[in-house]
């Protein structure tokens, strides 16, 4: 099974990397909760990429048996 994860390094001053684990143990979780919590509040999420709309298919996505409707019944469903 492949993780979702992927290692990474990052470089802190000295001075930076003291604070996130001493607040790390202030809050009582891992350095690496911390920074990861920081990152996600810092980078919105992404939204899912939605597929292009195909007008053969239609704009609205079908959900039962196919149906057929003329105008004067659309127009009687829609104004009576």
């Amino acid at each position: 099974m492949k993780s979702k994860s992927v290692r990474t390094s990052v470089v802190l001053p000295r001075d930076l990397h003291r604070r996130v684990r001493e607040e790390a143990t202030r809050k009582g979780c891992s350095m690496r909760h911390l920074i990861v919590s920081a990152i996600e509040q810092a980078i919105p999420p992404r939204l899912p990429k939605r597929g292009r709309l195909n007008p053969e298919h239609g704009l609205i996505r079908r959900t039962g048996k196919p149906f057929s409707l003329t105008n004067e019944e659309i127009y009687e469903l829609g104004f009576p």
